[in-house]
């Protein structure tokens, strides 16, 4: 039986609301304010975690969710997960015939949300709030704007998510001062923020992180380790044996977090009549993820550095994202800070609850009238300059406006002048991080500010103003000293950025794709289950679930509501007691 969910009570004046949404590497969920508390809202099979994956199936029909996450093992080709962690780039994912842009793989996800959130509050949602790691960049932010545009939301604000878990702590603890460290370790990247909670005012610190890493690198790493242990080098140019693998290693990666030991176990692998086992235990598992622990150690050192504090200073350590429920997070966060981290909202639950909050926030819901949230530049940005050193002028020297840690919204301007006699055309190049060269930074954007009126090097003053928002947004302004012309961006020419036609044609697209009807969800998510459960089974075990699987298929070919009903029920717990966690091996 789906898990019950708390009664919406919904305004019947309201003609919407402000959802927030998590939309997270491996899952994503949907929350809302409900009696001046955050609640998540259960999707078509009464869960509140929905996979953030996309399959398209034989009859070029696009899976969204479950039964898109069950068809990666039997149809990898044909199936995307982590494409979050491809926003703001021009790669395109070739699932069978169909191809697609992450921000359109994401608004698959964002639109399955905003149909269940409708279809829990029973009236149309088109204002949301959507997380995003704190170390995302201004790109990568702009390109899940433009997926909610596609999907038909309006991101009302796009908010990091350690701010968003700190906002569902602090609504439980407004009333209390502290200063808090919140590790957020999801499936694709890593955040650490250091923050301070005063009677309702969340004011954050400092932000640092990875982008590229989360749970996902850590079932990389291991699923490479069984691999090459095993004698099973060459195995990735196997699509299907390999994600097989990899399933097979994150299950048990996620079992090591409670046992000692466990196998990884794969009948007909990698052919017929063969099969695979492999005992791995935790220690062993933890010495293939010393590499990135250590990376994970750095970002903590940076914000604490950052925010002019020391570990002990810390009151409290949150934990937030699944991977976090690897000991080794807890382990690594008692060590630096010297006191156990906290658990006390679910890891996976955290953000988007946060996400409610500050929808209620922006909706100026009386509950959390008394909540104020300040948040941090998480990159510093500036231009490229050029520097004249020992009669040598050297170029692309980073010359920051907004340094990291700058408490947003802001707006910071600089002059610069020429560099040459008469010089008539001045080139903005913008980018962001914290290296002295350019070079080694990201590049954001660039335009030219012409037409300059002649003057000596050095005589003719531009000022440069760099405004940021609270969704992370940059402008660049150019002002001209001696005429007041002024040139400015928006950025909207960075890489994965669509313009307004090309997202107009991407919700064209999407209208005119094939989606499975919401009401098949149950069954086709259970029918991809046991197809891939059914190719991991040999001998009886096998034989019973084929039994189970054409009970199943004919009450669909019957139409019988009642007989579907139950043969499903039948099917899923077979497959429940068939797949039950082994115990450690000691």
């Amino acid at each position: 039986m789906p898990p019950t969910t708390p009664p919406i009570i919904v305004d019947e004046r309201s003609n919407g609301m402000i959802v927030g949404i998590d939309l997270g590497t491996t899952n994503s969920l949907v929350a809302v304010m409900q009696a001046g508390k955050p609640i998540l809202l259960p999707n078509r099979l009464g869960q509140t975690l929905t996979p953030s994956a996309v399959s398209v199936d034989e009859n070029a029909t696009v899976l969204v969710g479950a039964p898109a996450l069950a068809r990666r093992t039997t149809h990898p080709l044909s199936t995307a997960t982590a494409f979050k962690r491809d926003m703001g780039t021009t790669r395109e994912y070739q699932l069978g015939k169909l191809s697609f842009t992450p921000q359109q793989l994401s608004a698959f996800v964002l639109r399955s949300l905003k149909q269940d959130a409708e279809s829990a509050l029973g009236i149309p949602v088109t204002e949301v709030v959507v997380t995003v790691p704190a170390y995302f960049d201004e790109s990568q932010r702009r390109a899940t704007r433009d997926a909610a545009e596609i999907a038909g939301l309006r991101a009302e604000r796009i908010i990091n998510e350690p701010t968003a878990a700190a906002m569902a702590y602090g609504i439980h603890e407004r009333h209390r001062e502290f200063k808090a460290a919140v590790i957020d370790l999801g499936g694709g990247t890593f955040d650490v923020t250091i923050l301070e909670i005063m009677e309702g005012v969340i004011e954050i610190q400092s932000t640092a992180g990875d982008s590229r890493l989360g749970g996902e690198d850590f079932v990389a790493a291991l699923t490479e380790y069984v691999a090459d242990q095993s004698g099973l080098t060459g195995l990735q140019s196997e699509p299907i044996l390999w994600a097989r693998l990899q399933v097979a290693v994150e299950q048990t990666k996620r079992r090591l977090s409670s046992v000692p030991s466990d196998r990884v176990v794969l009948s007909n692998f990698p052919g017929p009549g063969q099969s695979f086992e492999r005992i791995v235990t935790r220690a062993e598992a933890e010495t293939v993820f010393a590499g990135l622990v250590s990376r994970m150690r750095t970002p903590i050192l940076r914000a604490l550095r950052d925010a002019r504090l020391r570990p002990e200073d810390v009151d409290e350590v949150l934990l937030v994202g699944g991977a976090t429920r690897m000991p080794l997070v807890a382990n690594l966060a008692t060590e630096i800070f010297g006191r156990l981290p906290s658990r006390e909202l679910p890891p996976d639950e955290a953000i988007a609850l946060g996400a409610a909050v500050q929808g209620a926030l922006k909706a100026r819901d009386k509950a959390v009238d008394d909540v104020v949230v300040t948040d941090v530049a998480p990159f510093s940005m500036g231009i490229a300059t050029a520097s004249e050193t020992g009669r040598r002028m050297l170029h692309g020297i980073f010359s920051p406006i907004i340094e990291r840690g700058t408490v947003i919204p802001v707006s910071r301007e600089q002059s610069f002048s020429t560099i040459s006699d008469r010089q008539k055309v001045l080139a903005i190049e913008v980018y962001q991080g914290e290296h002295s060269l350019c070079r080694d930074n990201k590049k954001l954007g660039a335009f030219n500010v012409t037409d300059l009126p002649p003057r000596p090097a050095g005589e003719c003053e531009v000022r440069v103003r760099f405004t940021y928002d609270l969704n992370g947004l940059l402008e660049v302004e150019a002002t001209v000293a001696d005429t007041g012309a002024k040139k400015s961006i928006v950025l909207e020419q960075t890489p994965g950025r669509l313009s307004e036609k090309e997202i107009a044609q991407a919700r064209q697209r999407m209208a005119e794709l094939k989606f499975d009807p919401r009401d098949s969800l149950p069954n086709k998510t259970t029918l991809a289950r046991a197809e891939a459960l059914h190719v991991e089974l040999t001998g009886d075990a096998r034989d019973m679930l084929r039994d189970y699987l054409l009970r199943f298929r004919a009450a669909i070919e019957s139409q019988s509501t009642p007989d579907i009903d139950a043969a499903r029920e039948e099917l899923n717990a077979f497959m429940a007691a068939l797949s039950r966690p082994r115990d450690g091996l000691n």
